[in-house]
């Protein structure tokens, strides 16, 4: 991949179990999607796959656009798993799946990657937040530990954080923490006024460039936008 002598490409997206606004599940809609984005590290979220399947859902995607795959299942039931993934080009060191759920709310969970590239080290923290603000803030203060302790190059935080109040107390920690990021609005999709999809990174200069994936596609295939930035890991 062209020695990543260039800016990495990453992104966030979730798929909505591939369900797009029309009610109908199409998985390759999503993989045309997903091809499109052309990403080096994307996170999914709401990916439902089946691990019995040597052709499911996570293993075919990754396969047909030439990712690692890394899964973060939160549910696990007799039609499969559904989560959190993440599609890397970069070679996987270290995983860590953290548990974030709160007692009698829905499973939530991040995937904490250590990823490898020419230009350095890059810890990607892949995250579907809960839907109370109490959950929010305890799985944002356990994220932002986990970040705390695993120096690397950079760090990026990064997937549908169900944030929308702009005066809560997580987006204040993390605005502290990564310092002013653009937070453009992605759900729903088919007219976006909500910025519940992020992407954080320190040190902040890192981050070259952050934008809504908003082609036709992308609007029908799942509620939420795309979220992509461009990264430079090199230099000082």
């Amino acid at each position: 991949m062209e020695g990543l002598s260039r800016p990495l490409r990453i992104a966030t997206y979730n798929v909505h179990r591939c369900i797009g606004r029309d009610r109908r599940y199409d998985p390759e809609r999503t993989l045309s999607v997903i091809r499109d984005l052309d990403s080096d590290v994307l996170a999914l979220q709401e990916l439902h796959w089946r691990p019995d399947d040597a052709l499911h859902l996570l293993n075919d995607f990754a396969a047909r656009l030439g990712y690692v795959p890394v899964a973060g299942p939160t549910l696990l039931d007799h039609t499969g798993h559904y989560g959190n993934v993440l599609l890397s080009r970069l070679p996987v060191g270290s995983v860590n799946r953290i548990d974030l759920t709160v007692a009698g709310r829905e499973p939530r969970g991040a995937l904490d990657v250590r990823l490898h590239s020419p230009q350095g080290a890059l810890q990607v923290v892949a995250t579907h937040l809960g839907l109370r603000p109490s959950e929010r803030r305890a799985q944002t203060r356990q994220l932002l530990a986990c970040i705390e302790r695993q120096p690397t190059d950079a760090s990026v935080l990064m997937g549908d954080l169900n944030e929308w109040f702009l005066w809560g107390r997580p987006l204040h920690w993390l605005r502290w923490f990564f310092k002013a990021t653009p937070a453009p609005a992605t759900f729903p999709s088919s007219f976006p006024l909500f910025a519940l999809d992020r992407i954080w990174i320190t040190p902040r200069h890192r981050l070259r460039e952050l934008k809504v994936h908003k082609s036709r596609l992308a609007q029908e295939a799942s509620d939420h936008l795309p979220l992509r930035a461009t990264i430079e890991l090199g230099g000082s």
